[in-house]
């Protein structure tokens, strides 16, 4: 059976990218220069700000770890869990995003856990996929966050 690709929600990230183009996407206003994410389709959530238009920009690929937590439970619907599958349990990681002064929440790649991600270290913004419905066809895909080794550059 053939596996279509669904994102979580449509228009928070590039779909189609190579994993070295993939990134969240959000808006600024063409008035204050805020930026948004999740993306924002109606008004600047500025309240200082007199209104612009928002045009859609790719947010920075890198970030530091600003916390971070680990889920070792099964979470209660509405999450997407198949209760006949075994438990694995995720990291949840904060990421801040100097370029656009804000943090963004997301899963760590599957693997890495809170000890691999120190508060301040740097991660990048990865492909991931939430759930992958074995029985519907549907994979759901999402953002994930992996440690960045430090020669790999800066967190910018």
């Amino acid at each position: 059976m053939s596996r279509t690709r669904i994102p979580v929600v449509a228009g928070w990230f590039t779909e189609d990218a190579a994993e070295e183009d993939f990134r969240l996407l959000g808006t600024r206003c063409s008035a204050c220069r805020s930026v948004h994410f999740p993306r924002e389709d109606g008004r600047c959530r500025n309240p200082g700000c007199p209104g612009g238009e928002l045009e859609e920009v790719p947010l920075s690929k890198r970030g530091t770890v600003w916390s971070c937590t680990d889920g070792r439970y099964r979470p209660p619907p509405p999450y997407v869990s198949d209760p006949e599958a075994p438990w694995t349990p995720y990291t949840l990681v904060a990421v801040e995003l100097a370029a656009e002064r804000m943090v963004v929440l997301g899963q760590a790649a599957p693997g890495v856990g809170v000890a691999d991600l120190p508060v301040g270290s740097a991660v990048e913004v990865v492909p991931g996929v939430l759930d992958e419905g074995r029985a519907s066809g549907v994979v759901r895909t999402t953002w994930h966050w992996r440690p960045v080794a430090a020669t790999d550059g800066d967190a910018s």
